[in-house]
């Protein structure tokens, strides 16, 4: 059994969603050891979130980011959690909609990725920073 693991940044990105799978496999490039196993993709944060959906039309991620303004509008009176400005709770609720991680199988070197499948930072604040992500690899 062979376990890897890298604790990375990511560059400070816009609100929206952005492909990230190039930067995960560059971040740990051991799993080209692995022939059969997982790869964990965990983000250290409350106001981003991860997920796997399309990664070759770009126009997808622009409509998640619409969808999501529409689920979870800002400026709800109701919220309560509003120190750090109007995006801040409806950016908790969208990360706890999506997740903090992604699970994805190991084959033969490579993530098992779907031919139209990549891994998404989703970035649900208009001033989110650096992202840190925790990135878990481990199998024969």
């Amino acid at each position: 059994m062979k376990i890897f693991q890298q604790a990375v940044s990511l560059r400070k990105r816009r609100r929206g969603f952005h492909l990230i799978t190039e930067e995960v496999l560059n971040a740990l490039p051991q799993i080209s050891e692995i022939k059969m196993g997982i790869c964990q993709v965990f983000i250290q944060h409350t106001s981003a979130s991860l997920t796997i959906n399309e990664n070759a039309d770009p126009t997808v991620r622009v409509d998640f980011e619409m969808f999501f303004n529409k689920v979870v509008p800002e400026n709800d009176p109701d919220y309560e959690h509003d120190y750090e400005g109007s995006d801040d709770m409806p950016a908790h609720l969208k990360s706890a909609l999506l997740g903090s991680s992604v699970t994805i199988p190991i084959r033969n070197g490579r993530l098992a990725l779907g031919t139209w499948q990549g891994i998404y930072l989703c970035e649900h604040r208009n001033h989110g920073g650096q992202r840190k992500f925790v990135i878990t690899a481990w199998g024969e």
